[in-house]
């Protein structure tokens, strides 16, 4: 899939503290034979350190199996690789991924056990509904719960979405007559 951009300043918190980063008043300072303090780059290697555990962590208890799952965050990017088991859940990966704040854009080097046809993503926009984005790609606004059900379980509840967040569109959908929408 390559490189998808998110909102990065919206989405899930990961809670990992870093608002923390200021150091209180009055530390003291190492006696002889201390460590030296980690420099700048140390402190941001391990913050991304962190955070990637942190988002394994997240898939994993979304219950995402990923074979060989590796993640990792450079900056506001994350680069995806293993193997995902459907296409369905690579694109629900990205997605819970993507939209975690502070997360601009995500690197999808994941790979399918079982290739399908992707989706389409949408990004949320101020007044958006969900029967809104289904009128807008299936022409049928009733059909809401099938986006819903594609971001489960990213999304719990069909009215809590939000400006920025980014959605899976799955293709068309059969109608129980069976004509293509």
């Amino acid at each position: 899939m390559g490189l998808i951009d998110f909102a990065k300043s919206v989405g899930r918190k990961l809670g990992l503290g870093d608002d923390d980063d200021k150091k209180p008043q009055g530390q003291k300072v190492p006696g002889p034979g201390a460590q030296a303090a980690p420099t700048a780059q140390q402190v941001e290697e391990l913050k991304e350190r962190r955070k990637a555990a942190a988002l394994v962590k997240l898939v994993q208890e979304m219950g995402f199996k990923v074979q060989d799952l590796g993640i990792r965050v450079d900056n506001d990017r994350v680069t995806l690789t293993g193997t995902a088991d459907t296409q369905e859940n690579r694109e629900k990966i990205v997605l819970l991924v993507g939209n975690v704040e502070g997360i601009g854009s995500v690197d999808d080097q994941l790979k399918v056990s079982t290739p399908a046809p992707e989706a389409t993503y949408y990004e949320v926009k101020s007044g958006d509904t969900l029967s809104k984005i289904s009128k807008q790609f299936y022409g049928d606004a009733n059909k809401y719960m099938v986006i819903f059900e594609a971001n489960k379980p990213m999304l719990k509840d069909p009215d809590e979405i939000y400006p920025g967040q980014r959605l899976r569109i799955p293709a068309a959908v059969e109608s129980a007559a069976g004509r293509h929408s």
